[in-house]
């Protein structure tokens, strides 16, 4: 029996796991706990740890995590930015993650974000909770009217084109490397500078590396058209945060709807609303009316809840069986 420890385990994703592992020689201990220095040493004598996107996966935690006998590291997420692949190389634990659980789940909350801040949606809800049926300043604006720039057509972006095909906006799209099944729904531009420039919507689809740190930083913001509306459902630090809580201010950035912060490790996936939030870069954008903000539940759905369990459950099979890994994090 191999004992698999798991990490940031959440009540509605335990009995998918045990559902879809049953049958398989797996022992489960279930942590609500975050992975990081601090953490580690609950993962002693489990051969196999099981993660996700905030945990911490760093040198240090991994030469601990191999000290206490685990061989094998599985991310719950397509992205891989949290783990030093070097490291796990050299101390001889096996990576894998989950590359396209779904997709479309993250692609129509998008769309979802789009449509509840631009027509006010989620106001339009709280007014009428408020019995107040006031529409002054609940005026929005149709998608068919709008340029909505795609940075980034993988898995994600391209299903994000494909839904907003179906609403008769021009879509701008770049990617350095573009999908042949995008050029039948949306025209690729050469730069992101070009993207940026003309963009009257801009969703970002591309994973976290030294290249797009920041990549809406101060310069970028500059580029783009005044009240231009941003939609983040990647990663935080995709976005310089302080710039562009400054390009909300003077309305240089019209609206703002992200399900990822940069710095969300140390508040999402947890009730904090009993706690004085100190972080003061994400207080100041709870009080724009002009942004929406949701807790990283982009994914969240029972297709992709399934499809993660399922991709994770065949990884630690085959690690478990000696075999070659079908989901192996790419070596750095």
């Amino acid at each position: 029996m191999m004992k698999v420890a798991v990490f940031n385990a959440k009540r509605y994703e335990r009995g998918v796991i045990e559902k879809v592992a049953d049958g398989h020689p797996f022992e489960f201990t279930f942590l609500e706990t975050r992975l990081d220095f601090q953490t580690a040493a609950l993962a002693t004598g489990h051969e196999a740890v099981l993660i996700f996107v905030n945990d911490v996966a760093d040198r240090a935690v991994l030469e601990k995590l191999a000290a206490g006998g685990t061989r094998f590291l599985g991310t719950r997420s397509a992205g891989f930015n949290h783990i030093d692949r070097e490291a796990a190389e050299e101390l001889g634990i096996q990576l894998a993650y989950v590359p396209a659980y779904s997709p479309n789940a993250v692609a129509e909350f998008t769309i979802g974000l789009i449509l509840t801040l631009g027509r006010h949606i989620h106001e339009g809800h709280n007014r009428v909770r408020r019995a107040d049926f006031n529409l002054e300043g609940l005026c929005g604006f149709e998608l068919r009217d709008m340029t909505v720039g795609v940075c980034g057509t993988g898995r994600i972006g391209t299903e994000v084109v494909k839904l907003l095909s179906g609403f008769g906006c021009k879509i701008l799209a770049y990617d350095e490397e573009p999908n042949e099944e995008v050029t039948l729904l949306a025209s690729y531009v050469d730069t992101r500078e070009e993207l940026f420039r003309y963009s009257d919507i801009l969703t970002l689809h591309v994973p976290l590396m030294p290249s797009t740190f920041h990549l809406i930083d101060e310069a970028a913001l500059g580029l783009m058209k005044d009240g231009v509306f941003l939609i983040n459902t990647s990663r935080g630090a995709l976005l310089d945060t302080p710039a562009v809580v400054e390009a909300l201010k003077t309305r240089k950035v019209g609206f703002l709807a992200i399900d990822v912060y940069e710095e969300e490790a140390s508040l999402f996936f947890e009730d904090r609303s009993s706690d004085i939030i100190k972080d003061d870069t994400f207080a100041r954008l709870l009080t724009f009316p002009n942004v929406i903000v949701t807790g990283h539940q982009a994914f969240l759905t029972q297709h992709a809840l399934r499809n993660i369990a399922e991709t994770t459950v065949q990884s630690l099979d085959e690690f478990s069986r000696g075999v070659s890994c079908s989901h192996s994090v790419p070596l750095p």
